[in-house]
């Protein structure tokens, strides 16, 4: 695994610091959105602790800064309002998350389906995130709790049946 590039933002000491100023503030949510989903890409982590307190994208050890667990949540929050996350307890410490909606993977899969001429035919989960057909697509690694949550979606727009039988699951695409 080649080492994460940080931006520039990550080693300058305000960034970790919510800022008062509303544009400013934005557009530093905003940097800090892609900079959580591109870092969790690199290490194909899909599950993130609040309270992770060592874990770099969260502790600056260089700059000596960290962020906040109010401010994490905050990060998480944005995350949330554009479908790239999702509180996995009540509290809001476990969250899930997405590196593409659930609908931009779902789009993803279904154009895979049909370029590879599976439509009407059963696949597994396991041939959808880690078959060797898919090394090359955005999707694959796709955490299994994610990937059942697209194919639900698809499954609502009548584009595939999720089959479930002792505890796995198979879904044929239509």
């Amino acid at each position: 695994m080649t080492d994460f590039q940080w931006p520039w933002e990550y080693g300058f000491p305000p960034f970790f610091t919510l800022q008062t100023h509303k544009e400013t503030r934005h557009q530093q949510l905003n940097v800090w959105c892609d900079l959580f989903l591109k870092y969790l890409k690199h290490l194909n982590k899909f599950t993130i602790n609040v309270n992770e307190s060592t874990f770099p994208l969260y502790y600056n050890e260089c700059a000596n800064r960290r962020l906040s667990s109010d401010m994490i949540l905050k990060i998480l929050e944005k995350l949330q309002s554009t479908g790239h996350a999702q509180p996995l307890d009540k509290k809001g410490y476990e969250w899930l998350i997405y590196w593409y909606t659930l609908e931009e993977y779902g789009n993803m899969i279904y154009e895979w389906i049909q370029e590879t001429g599976q439509t009407n035919t059963v696949c597994t989960l396991y041939e959808i995130s880690s078959g060797e057909l898919t090394n090359d697509k955005e999707f694959h690694g796709i955490d299994e709790v994610i990937l059942v949550k697209v194919l639900r979606l698809l499954e609502d727009k009548g584009k595939c049946e999720l089959i479930e039988l002792d505890g796995s699951y198979g879904v044929k695409f239509f």
